[in-house]
């Protein structure tokens, strides 16, 4: 049985040591909650294309995708969320009108528990949050 997977990536932006974080306007079960933002992989295109792709179409900005947050997560039957750690390049993020965001919020490191993340996100954000910290504690020492 060779099951369908569609795999669905996100990006841990991360800007001047804080984390980009998307309130969910849809669907209405998920209204209200914040996430990584993404979406889902196109045929022909690797996971850090369609992560590029999709911060552009979601937030208009450009980003460098730097490393794979290690795990997958599932979000529903037949979907999987991969988390890349990705650099802003340009831009200023602005959800994009008829999106499914309608909030961003950048987080410091110690400000990541501030919103109600969804519950597959979490495990990724606690990453990116512990790298953001890892990368200030480096920074202060340079």
């Amino acid at each position: 049985m060779n099951e369908r997977r569609v795999v669905v990536v996100a990006g841990a932006v991360f800007d001047r040591g804080r984390l980009l974080a998307a309130r969910r306007s849809a669907p209405e079960e998920l209204a209200g909650r914040w996430e990584l933002p993404g979406g889902k992989l196109e045929p022909g295109e690797s996971p850090e294309q369609a992560l590029v792709r999709e911060l552009r179409e979601e937030l208009g900005v450009e980003t460098e995708p730097l490393a794979r947050i290690p795990g997958e997560w599932l979000l529903k039957p037949g979907y999987v969320l991969q988390v890349w750690t990705a650099r802003l390049i340009s831009g200023q993020p602005q959800p994009q009108p008829l999106e499914d965001h309608d909030a961003l919020r950048w987080l410091a490191p110690h400000e990541t528990d501030a919103v109600d993340w969804l519950d597959q996100d979490r495990p990724a954000v606690a990453e990116a949050a512990r790298l953001l910290r890892e990368s200030e504690r480096d920074g202060a020492r340079d």
